[in-house]
C-alpha cells in the first residue's frame, strides 16, 4: 500500500511480536515516513523475528502494553530496557559478554494506557507508564511515568498542564470508559467529543453507552 501521511498503520493488525500486548483496534501509528511500527518504532525488545532465531533469551524480557485509542505520531520511539546491560553502579559500563547476564538491571514493562496522544518524535524510554488520556508533545524524551490527562514536554519532559481539573479528572476516570466495548464508546462518540461532563453523565444514564 502507498504510503501518505493521511493514511495510518492500526497496531492490532500488524504487531506480531508476543511481548507487545495490544488492547481493541483502534490504535495506530502514523507510520507515513518510517516503516513499520514493530520494525521502527519498538527498540530493543525480544521477540522480533531476528532475535528469535539467533539467540535464546537469558532473562525474563519486559512487555510493551498499549491500550485502546492511542495516537502514535510518525517518527516516535518507545525504547526498551530488555538489552539494558550497561551498569552505571560498576567502574565500566561496557557490556562485556562475559559478565552480560550480571550486567542486566530489568526496567519493568512500560505501559500507554488508553486514550494517549504521543507527538512526533517522541521519545519513551523503559519501563515508565503513561496514564489514560495523557498528551506527550513533541520531540520529547519521557524519563518517568506521566500522570492521566496531564500534557508533558521537553527533554526530559516535565508537566505543562492538566488537560482538565483534578475532579473532573477524577470523575472521568471512574468512569472506566475505555474498558466497554468499542461499540458502546462509538455509541458515546458524540459525548465524549465535547467538554461538559455532565452530557457524558446524561448519555451513560439513558443507555448511549449500551448496544
Amino acid at each position: 500500500m502507498e504510503k501518505h501521511w493521511s493514511k495510518v498503520e492500526y497496531l492490532h493488525e500488524t504487531v506480531r511480536n508476543p511481548n507487545i500486548i495490544i488492547k481493541g483496534t483502534k490504535s495506530y501509528y502514523s507510520n507515513a515516513y518510517t516503516p513499520d511500527f514493530e520494525a521502527y518504532v519498538v527498540r530493543y525488545l525480544y521477540g522480533d523475528a531476528y532475535s528469535l532465531k539467533t539467540f535464546k533469551p537469558l532473562w525474563d524480557y519486559d512487555k510493551l502494553y498499549i491500550g485502546n485509542y492511542v495516537c502514535i505520531g510518525a517518527e516516535a520511539v518507545i525504547l526498551m530496557g530488555g538489552n539494558h546491560t550497561h551498569r552505571m553502579d560498576w567502574f565500566s559500563c561496557y557490556p562485556f559478554l562475559e559478565k552480560i547476564v550480571d550486567a542486566y538491571q530489568s526496567k519493568g514493562d512500560t505501559h500507554i494506557d488508553d486514550g494517549v496522544w504521543i507527538g512526533m518524535r517522541a521519545m519513551i524510554m523503559p519501563g515508565v507508564h503513561i496514564g489514560e488520556g495523557a498528551v506527550v508533545a513533541a520531540n520529547s524524551v519521557v524519563t518517568k511515568d506521566v500522570a492521566p490527562y496531564t500534557i508533558v514536554g521537553g527533554n526530559p519532559c516535565r508537566e505543562i498542564k492538566k488537560r482538565f481539573d483534578e475532579e473532573t479528572i477524577a470523575a472521568f476516570l471512574s468512569l472506566r470508559i475505555y474498558d466497554r466495548p468499542e461499540a458502546e464508546i462509538e455509541k458515546l462518540m458524540p459525548a465524549l467529543c465535547q467538554t461538559d461532563l455532565t452530557v457524558l453523565k446524561k448519555a451513560l444514564d439513558m443507555g448511549a453507552g449500551h448496544v
